[in-house]
């Protein structure tokens, strides 16, 4: 079999892999916080005809002859770069900068940032999509159902240093006793936002209760803190792994290298910009050239199978 039909079939597979890429990226044009993918080829192997020697003696020296067996796929990478935020209002917001929203789909890790490989070796899934809700048990959730992971606001004492699923309840409760109102009974008002330092602040109602000397003697409304929500930051966020739904894992052994997990807007983090959502950073421009260039690629590469069949059936018929 003539090697320019091995080297066509090897670009048509390569081809083929980069127009999916091309197609995926596209695909995901409208899709928050997107991160649009790269692929590049690299050369295939090669057969040594003759190799190259030096000269000696009366001898010159000659190169070396080698026949090339096509392309392959060289990698796919990510362009974490930060998009244009879409201002949509209400409970949400974006990172103003590098890191990722950590979520994740069970509530009950209470992880220190600060012990090696805690927040790693942990099951989190992480995003740049900052779209919040509350649900029923008063949980503050993106829009998959997956926990918001961040730093409960313990009253007296500030915030927690652990990182736990954030919740309303958790400063709600009947005795009440981080704000004062003892055993007044705690209801949340009308509204919930968050800042730009990532705290989520909520209006609640606070009726006379049975409690202490410090119980509300009249229905009243006061603004509280919840908690911080928490910014993963990585060596490099390239090592990180899509796994869908606008989601990325890291494991153990991966090539992320270290996460450090802080406060929005302290240690080096990045800000939020409230009310606004990542939007995709593909590129329709740079990605409708790629596919005309990976089209015509596909199609020379296609061609040279047809011309190699041409000269093997001439072989054929020489024999006729």
């Amino acid at each position: 079999m003539l090697r320019s039909m091995d080297s066509a079939v090897a670009g048509l597979r390569a081809h083929q892999n980069k127009m999916d890429v091309v197609g995926h990226n596209i695909a995901n044009v409208n899709t928050f916080g997107f991160k649009a993918q790269t692929y590049t080829f690299k050369e295939a192997m090669y057969q040594t005809s003759s190799a190259s020697t030096g000269g000696s003696g009366g001898a010159g020296g000659t190169n070396a002859a080698q026949y090339g067996y096509g392309t392959l796929m060289g990698s796919i990478g990510m362009d974490m770069t930060s998009s244009t935020p879409s201002y949509v209002g209400g409970f949400n917001a974006t990172i103003d900068g590098d890191g990722f929203f950590i979520t994740g789909t069970a509530n009950n890790h209470n992880i220190n940032p600060s012990t090696s490989n805690a927040v790693k070796g942990t099951d989190f899934n992480y995003t740049r999509v900052g779209q919040f809700t509350v649900d029923n048990n008063g949980y503050i959730v993106d829009t998959n159902g997956n926990f918001i992971y961040g730093f409960r606001n313990n009253g007296s004492n500030g915030y927690d240093t652990n990182l736990k699923a954030l919740q309303l309840p958790d400063i709600m409760n009947a005795d009440n006793t981080a704000f004062s109102y003892g055993g007044a009974n705690v209801s949340l008002s009308t509204s919930i936002e968050i800042n730009s330092l990532g705290k989520i602040m909520a209006t609640i109602k606070v009726t006379p209760g049975n409690g202490t000397a410090s119980a509300a003697t009249a229905t009243e409304t006061k603004t509280v803190e919840i908690g911080q929500v928490a910014i993963a930051t990585f060596q490099n966020p390239n090592g990180l792994a899509k796994v869908g739904g606008n989601y990325y894992k890291t494991t153990l052994s991966d090539n992320a290298g270290q996460v450090a997990a802080g406060k929005p807007g302290e240690g080096g983090s990045a800000s939020l910009m409230t009310g606004y959502i990542e939007a995709s950073n593909v590129d329709l421009a740079k990605e409708f050239s790629d596919m005309i260039t990976t089209q015509r690629g596909f199609q020379a590469n296609s061609k040279m199978i047809t011309v190699g069949d041409e000269m093997l059936q001439e072989l054929v018929n020489m024999k006729r």
